[in-house]
């Protein structure tokens, strides 16, 4: 959208407004006048108005000369001053800029109605003119350190060595306008530690690294797509470029730590706080788009009923920073390198290991603060403190008439972190769980799933777990049969088996199963939008498995109330008394729920 008071077209531009510091240039738009670019013959612009005229020549000639008098006075024969007035509130009226770029079978539809509405079309990516096209980025999968990363423009230019099965790929659209510094490219490197999965909780690194590319920035062109120290932050690859400057200090180098690039930035003006709130909300949502897939393999994996968490990850995000500050995901490392040293070449061919200031500040301290939070022993630690405040009372009055080295020595000793510094991990989930806890359907959808996996280890549920999921959920009736059942379970797993790589393992993956609930959802209410669907029929499966689950329980509290009842009392029989049987749990307080769940059908 443009800013305010643009002029019309065919008049000079107005000075426009100073864009913020960082952001974005626009394309430059196309000169406007005579037929739209683009616009089919015969559709041309109608005829500029009188007034449209007069306004051209007066800013063409300027607003002196006889020129300048002459339009002044053709604007006085204008016809009324009312509809002057009207044009002049029109001319000073905000212009809409439309971008036609994506508009496919609508597009002369669309630049009829831009016409009339006196709207401004651009085209973004303009065909004729190869620098405007998208450049995308190809990264092996599987691959690490920067190995096989190329740029094309053309998607026809991927490399393959063989089928994509062998050898598959990620292709993402390159981003051809980063934030800069010292006019080069950068990323970040933050750590997370995913320290649980149920219940699921996040930490996120105070610091990390800045990686720098070792050649000043272009926007990608077919002449400069090889260059890669101009394009790619991969440390693995800069290291090898003539300009790396390997530095003792956090704030120079081709890797410096992001708290630096953060003060560079408010000292210029930059809101901080806005920036690590939008890196504390990227890194939430990509964990919870994360952990329906980590918890099927965690199940699988590790053994069941196993008290506390028994595995935690630290991963590595790797973001870039848009010239507006806005933060975007590259990608996720499931095994970041914790390297702390480099090598550095003392003659040629002769390298030795230096250590890397940057990085032992960084990761030293992620690695030990995350073995502080998933020390087994801390809790159990907190438990004997309840337990031994009186011993611990009694023994700070003997300290008192101890000497203060000696009390200092005591109290390291009872504290094992005593003398450490603050963590640098930084707990956001569960701490922000109300903000991102409508994202968890998927994570309900795998909980489902799971449930009904059936054989310990297995990672994909099969027919008949999938019917058994229908039968206990209720979702069957006269408009759903179990063979319509079977038929959705069959289509639907055959074309996820048909793109998966793994297929060691048949039968529904999770994929599947969400695709499957989502059309489950669908069918039975209609009405709703999707997130609701999908939210309504997450409860209404929850309903009837809880109410499953409590009539099992009550029955087998039956069963053993009445085994227990059946004692020896006299030598001419037993006695049996009779048990008494509890309401089912909950009861009360979920069939207010169910009684909305009654007026949904198929």
């Amino acid at each position: 959208m443009e800013p305010a008071g643009a002029p019309p077209p065919g008049c000079a531009p107005a000075r426009e407004a100073e864009e913020p510091p960082g952001s974005p240039a626009l394309p430059a738009e196309e000169p406007q006048g005579g037929q739209p670019a683009g616009a089919p013959p015969g559709e041309g612009a109608p005829p500029p108005s009188a007034a449209a005229e007069r306004d051209r020549d007066r800013h063409a000639a300027g607003p002196q000369g006889p020129s300048g008098r002459a339009a002044r006075g053709r604007g006085r024969r204008a016809p009324g001053r009312r509809g002057g007035d009207e044009g002049a509130r029109a001319a000073r009226r905000p212009r809409v800029t439309v971008d036609s770029s994506k508009a496919k079978t609508s597009l002369e539809a669309l630049k009829i109605s831009l016409r009339q509405l006196r709207w401004r079309e651009v085209r973004m990516m303009k065909d004729s003119d190869p620098s405007w096209k998208p450049t995308f980025i190809v990264k092996p999968d599987g691959g690490c350190q920067g190995d096989g990363i190329y740029l094309i423009k053309d998607p026809s230019d991927i490399r393959l060595t063989g089928s994509i099965q062998s050898r598959p790929a990620v292709v993402q659209e390159y981003i051809c306008k980063p934030l800069l510094v010292d006019k080069l490219k950068f990323d970040i490197r933050l750590y997370v530690l995913l320290k649980s999965l149920e219940p699921l909780e996040i930490y996120i690194a105070k610091d990390g690294l800045s990686r720098f590319c070792t050649e000043p920035y272009q926007e990608p062109t077919l002449k400069n797509l090889h260059q890669v120290f101009m394009h790619l932050t991969n440390y693995s690859l800069n290291i090898h470029s003539g300009n790396f400057i390997h530095s003792d200090s956090v704030n120079t180098g081709s890797k410096r730590t992001f708290s630096s690039i953060l003060c560079r930035l408010s000292s210029r003006g930059a809101d901080v706080k806005k920036l690590w709130s939008d890196i504390i909300s990227l890194v939430i949502k990509t964990i919870i788009a994360l952990t329906p897939e980590l918890k099927v393999y965690y199940q699988s994996d590790i053994p069941a009923g196993k008290p506390g968490p028994t595995c935690f990850q630290i991963l590595g995000f790797d973001i870039l920073l848009m010239k507006n500050l806005k933060p975007m995901l590259l990608e996720v490392n499931a095994n970041p390198s914790m390297r702390i040293e480099h090598e550095q070449e003392l003659s040629p061919g002769v390298f030795e290991n230096v250590p890397s200031p940057v990085d032992e500040e960084v990761k030293v301290a992620v690695i030990r603060d995350t073995l502080r939070l998933v020390d087994p022993h801390k809790k159990k630690r907190k438990d004997i403190q309840c337990q031994t405040l009186e011993q611990v009372s009694e023994a700070s009055e003997e300290l008192l008439d101890a000497g203060r080295a000696d009390r200092l020595e005591y109290e390291a000793s009872r504290s094992p972190e005593a003398g450490l510094p603050s963590l640098c991990l930084k707990q956001v989930f569960p701490k922000y769980a109300k903000q991102f806890n409508y994202l968890r359907l998927v994570d309900r959808v795998a909980a489902l799933f799971i449930r009904f996996l059936g054989v310990k280890g297995t990672t994909k549920l099969g027919p008949t777990g999938f019917r058994t999921f229908i039968r206990n959920c209720k979702l069957s009736n006269s408009n759903f049969s179990m063979a319509s059942v079977d038929i959705l379970y069959i289509d639907i797993t055959r074309r996820w088996n048909s793109m998966g790589i793994d297929h060691k393992e048949s039968g529904m993956c999770l994929q599947a199963f969400v695709e499957a609930f989502f059309c489950l959802a669908q069918k039975k209410y209609k009405s709703l939008p999707l997130h609701e669907q999908v939210a309504s029929l997450i409860d209404f499966c929850e309903y009837h498995l809880a109410a499953l689950d409590e009539k099992r329980l009550v029955c087998g509290r039956g069963v053993v109330e009445r085994r227990s009842a059946v004692v020896p009392c006299q030598t001419d029989g037993l006695h049996l008394t009779p048990a008494a049987h509890a309401p089912l749990l909950n009861r009360t307080a979920t069939a207010s729920k169910f009684a909305d769940y009654r007026n949904h059908r198929y």
